[in-house]
Formats: structure tokens, sequence, C-alpha cells
């Protein structure tokens, strides 16, 4: 899941029973229904006795009442040897009115990088790339000598200590650019243009740059572009016909339920239309819940990363790394993180673009998994969403010590 802070609002948010979200302005639209949309019928409920069932009144009770201040909608999918949940909650848009699509296709954002990591040790697999070789050896054109440590590995787990960029900004001003066109290659020759966050392998910085290497490196290897590599090395094998890579193109091709943004003195806007090349191998990937649960189950039964490299994306740094800025302990292993959740050990991945938040999750035998997509009005703000946040408590239970 994500970093530190969201291990921090987990507990904090339990504490306040689940706060409410920013103070926003009635989601009804002029014209749309006055009652809002029931949930759509879960599919596949074990029986009340099955072993560790999903809690079906706790996950309805976490998708009541949208749309609401904090999330216009949410699609939920649950899975396990206790059996299987599925429901959608709010609606597809807000001047309809009309219930979300619980199939819909969604901005799965940093989802993306749990994809460029798999692709990554697939090659290492193959012998094209050394995880503990430098990065400059397959780019050297692009990491300057004095980022000649850094190695792979260090690009996947975020320690090599590479600097961020682009990453500030006012809301406005990302929205009247939000069509703008951003190239990988320039952002990494920005970004080792500076010092060091920190010596790689010292520390832990969760961000974009790393993954853009990465997907960079992935082309130069292959010959091939990112998107193409990643759709013929998973997409296509494991049929997720509805996960793409957008490219240039700012739209959600198929249906989707629309996703919306708080901006200043509470205006609420459609951010559904919105280019992602400034996120590209780490954060434009374009999924279904669907899609997802079909993903995660794969890559944790070891049918896309193979061997002893899956457990590069169960191991986390070394105890002496801690996380840059805080000194927390490392949470982020190579594509996912770690949390406990009602006394189990969950590995996963959140994401978030404007007017959408995804996660994936599930405990390592597979006993359980989660994948949601929660249109957030605030999908990029400093805690967690409430709705999404409740979600995660009901399909996996409150967070645990250690």
């Amino acid at each position: 899941m994500n970093a530190r802070t969201s291990r921090t609002v987990v507990a904090a948010a339990l504490v306040l029973g689940i706060a409410a979200g920013p103070a926003v302005p009635a989601l009804a639209a002029p014209g749309a229904p006055s009652g809002l949309p029931a949930l759509s019928a879960p599919s596949g409920l074990p029986a009340p006795d099955a072993p560790d069932a999903p809690d079906a009144e706790a996950l309805r009770s976490a998708l009541a009442g949208l749309p609401k201040d904090d999330a216009t909608a949410a699609l939920v999918r649950v899975s396990g040897t206790g059996g299987a949940w599925r429901g959608s909650a709010g609606v597809h848009d807000l001047v309809s009115g009309r219930p979300a699509d619980p199939d819909g296709r969604f901005r799965a954002g940093s989802v993306t990088k749990v994809f460029t990591a798999a692709v990554v040790l697939q090659l290492a697999g193959e012998g094209r790339v050394g995880l503990d070789a430098p990065v400059r050896r397959y780019l050297p054109d692009l990491v300057p000598a004095a980022y000649g440590a850094v190695t792979v590995r260090q690009l996947l787990d975020h320690t090599s200590g590479i600097p961020s960029v682009g990453g500030g900004g006012e809301l406005e001003d990302w929205y009247a650019h939000r069509f703008d066109p951003h190239d990988p290659a320039r952002a990494v020759r920005e970004a080792t243009s500076r010092e060091p966050d920190f010596a790689p392998g010292t520390q832990q910085h969760y961000d974009n740059i790393g993954y853009t290497v990465a997907g960079l490196l992935i082309e130069r290897v292959t010959g091939d572009a990112y998107a193409s590599e990643v759709s013929r090395r998973i997409l296509e094998p494991l049929r997720l016909k509805d996960t793409y890579f957008p490219g240039a193109d700012p739209t959600i091709r198929g249906p989707h339920n629309r996703g919306y943004q708080i901006f200043g003195g509470g205006e609420l806007r459609d951010v559904t239309v919105w280019g992602a090349t400034d996120a590209w191998a780490a954060g434009d990937l374009i999924s279904t819940t669907a899609d997802l649960e079909r993903f995660t189950r794969a890559l944790f039964g070891g049918r896309v990363v193979r061997g002893p490299l899956l457990e590069a994306m169960f191991t986390l740094p070394g105890a002496s790394v801690r996380e840059y800025g805080t000194g927390e302990p490392a949470a982020y292993s190579a594509g996912l993180s770690v949390m406990r959740l009602g006394g189990r050990e969950v590995w996963g991945k959140t994401g978030g673009r404007w007017g959408y938040n995804t996660v994936l999750a599930a405990t390592r035998d597979l006993s359980r998994t989660l994948v949601y997509s929660v249109n957030s009005t605030d999908a990029k703000g400093e805690g967690m969403n409430p709705t999404a946040l409740g979600i995660v408590v009901a399909a996996f239970g409150a967070p645990s010590a250690g």
C-alpha cells in the first residue's frame, strides 16, 4: 500500500471513527434523482459459516451513502479462500445521476509501478538485466557518472537517491497544463543534473523518477516501446482485455465513471479527461477491478514473475534503510509495499490520479485479495480517502502493530 502516510492515516482514522472528507458542496446535481442509487447486488457471497469469509455487512457499510463529499463512486472486489464479494455504489456522473458502472475503466495511477517492476524482473530472469548491475550500464547517455552506483534494484525499491522532479505546483496550474506532453528522458536528465538526495541504498524515498528510468531501461534493453512490452508480456497472456496504456490520449476509452476533483473555494470539476504522460511507466495505466484482480492473483501466484526473482517483490530493503526525511522503517519492495491489517501481512500498491484512487492488495497466500477504484474528490490529498479507508478496513480488518 502507500507508505508511512497511509499507515498513520489508517490508525488515526480508526481512532477518529473514519473522519469525514473536506467540506464541499453537496454532490447532487441539478436534475439528478433525489435518492441515492442503491448498491449493486454483490455476487459470489460465501455461506455464512464459510471460513474467513469477507465481511459483507462491513463492505456494504463502507460503500453506503455514495455519492458524498469525499467520493462519487466506488467499485470493489474482494476474494480469497473464504469466498468472494463484489459491490459498487455511487453514480456514473453527477449530471445524470445514473448508477456507477461496476465494470467501468479507471485511471490506476501508481499501480502501474507493479507492472513495470514485473517486466524488469522478467528481463532479469532472462539474463538481459542484472538487478544489482548499475543502471548506467544500460543507459549511459541518460544516467551520468554521478549516479553510476545506482543499481536496477534500487530503482525498483525507491532507494536510488535520484531526486524528484515535476511534483510541485498548485492544482490550478496542473489543471491549466493537464494536456501538456511530457518526455520521460527529459525528466531523467533534469533529475540527474541535480545532487542526489542520499547515497544509493542508504535510504528510501517513494517517487516516480525511479520508475521513469525503469521504463526507459525496458525500452533500451528490448528495443521496443514500454507499453508494447508490458502488453506483450503481461496484458495479453493474462487476457487483461480492459487494461491499456493511453499514451498521449487524455480520455478514458470505453465505459467508465466520471472523475471529479475539489478545487479552491469548494468548486467541484469534472477531471475525467486529463493527460497522463507525466506519469508514464510510473502511473498512466487504465484498467478495471476485474483485470486488476486477475493480475494480482497471477502475480502473487508466480505466473508473471517466476522463480526466486518473485521474492524481490516481497522483500524490503535491509533494516538499516529508513524512509527519507522521517526515519520511519522502509515499507517498499520492488513494486509493492507492506502493511499489517487485521493480523495479516498485506502486500499491495495504491494509485492516485485526479478523480481516481485505486488499490490492489493481497495476503501472500492469496487467502484474501482486494481491488478497488474510488472516484475520490481529492485523489492526491495528504491523507487516505475516507471511503477508500473504510473499504480497506472492511476487507482486511484494523491495522495491527509490527
